[in-house]
């Protein structure tokens, strides 16, 4: 029977792992904090050698690191560490061995993730995975594109993910991908040290304990992947590095929100492959529409899928001399959320506060609250591949 060993005199964290991976959790809870794998093997005398290791140091990380490392080497067996300084020791981790930190106080789910990647990790390894081992569920990948620039894409974005993360903090992650012009950063008001090229390449390209100590964590905890400030780090991401940077994030995350460039590029397209959700806004007025209508064409041609999908039309006012039916006859299907023309969303943006993160009443608040809510009723990864976009027109499929 596979085991879990977990060395914690944190009864919460205990607790925890119990709920997370089974009964078959083996708990100690030394006066010391083991400073090697010999006092580690000391301490759990006559048991059998766990699949999994759950190390809650405390204050003595780096006897944990060391312990961690030589269970990697000399055993082959995944060690996940519980530390409220995941930014601070990430890389160390890395290092060592470590397949992820999980925090004291994390939810339930967030423990039976990583205990499901360790043990997917020794399973590949030739070892019998725990009794919860199975392979963790991948998260929701929700794009959010337009035709064109100027349309409040990132508006969107950013206010979605920050809705999505005040439901569910630490399990969302927003990844802006204008690789030349995004930003993410400035409409959250944060300044990361690391940015998309820093983890599209090196240790954060392959390991996620060092890809989450990469990421920049926004006050209402959720996770952000900012845009790069140099145009030459940025044009060195290929898309098959955006692919794998998402792959890695979904598979750490319950959402990963993606902000993509205007247009559809090959960035674009490699993310609307791993899409569940698609988010297509547009501006009212004759060019947005008319980009949005070529964009819903192009993706039928080339039958991108997606699990679901759903229309922003922003900027709306009578003065635009347009109207929603005008939008819905152009397009071919319905808008799903007509969004009106507000003074609060630039003095939001300028202030660097979204406004569902000060709580705004503004109708804008509410259509942007019914789009949180319609991704978050339809949370339920379902399995990759491509399959046809139905963009059909209104009353075809009825």
């Amino acid at each position: 029977m596979s085991t879990a060993l977990v060395v914690s005199r944190n009864s919460r964290v205990v607790s925890l792992v119990q709920q997370a991976w089974g009964p078959d959790v083996l708990p100690i809870a030394p006066e010391v904090f083991p400073p090697n794998v010999q006092a580690l093997l000391t301490e759990l005398g006559d048991a059998p050698m766990p699949t999994v290791v759950v190390l809650d140091p405390v204050e003595r990380v780096q006897d944990a690191l060391f312990v961690a490392a030589d269970l990697d080497q000399s055993f082959g067996i995944p060690v996940i560490l519980v530390s409220d300084r995941a930014g601070e020791i990430g890389l160390a981790a890395m290092r060592s061995g470590v397949r992820d930190i999980v925090h004291p106080m994390a939810p339930l789910e967030e423990m039976s993730q990583a205990l499901g990647r360790a043990a997917s990790h020794a399973a590949s390894e030739g070892q019998q995975p725990g009794t919860q081992g199975a392979a963790p569920q991948r998260g929701k990948v929700v794009t959010v594109a337009s035709p064109k620039g100027g349309v409040g894409k990132t508006t969107v974005s950013t206010n979605l993910a920050v809705g999505l993360a005040l439901k569910e903090p630490n399990q969302v992650v927003l990844v802006d991908l204008d690789i030349h012009f995004g930003d993410v950063a400035s409409a959250l008001n944060i300044s990361g040290e690391f940015s998309l090229p820093d983890m599209a390449h090196g240790p954060a390209s392959r390991d996620s304990v060092a890809l989450k100590s990469y990421l920049t964590q926004h006050k209402t905890g959720l996770f952000v992947v900012p845009g790069s400030d140099s145009p030459a780090a940025a044009d060195a991401v290929a898309p098959k590095e955006i692919a794998n940077l998402l792959n890695m994030l979904a598979g750490m995350f319950k959402y990963v929100v993606v902000d993509t460039a205007p247009g559809l590029s090959e960035h674009t397209l490699s993310v609307l492959d791993q899409t569940d959700t698609l988010v297509l806004v547009t501006s009212l007025d004759v060019p947005g529409v008319r980009g949005l209508r070529k964009e819903l064409d192009t993706l039928r041609d080339i039958s991108i899928v997606l699990d679901s999908r759903a229309v922003v039309l922003n900027f709306m006012h009578p003065s635009r001399g347009l109207s929603i039916a005008d939008v819905e006859a152009s397009i071919g299907r319905k808008v799903d959320f007509p969004v009106p023309q507000s003074n609060a969303v630039p003095i939001s943006t300028n202030q660097g506060v979204p406004l569902l993160q000060s709580g705004s009443k503004d109708p804008v608040a509410k259509q942007l609250k019914a789009l949180v809510e319609m991704v978050a009723a339809g949370d339920k990864a379902e399995a990759k591949g491509r399959r046809f976009l139905d963009f059909s027109k209104k009353g075809d499929k009825e």
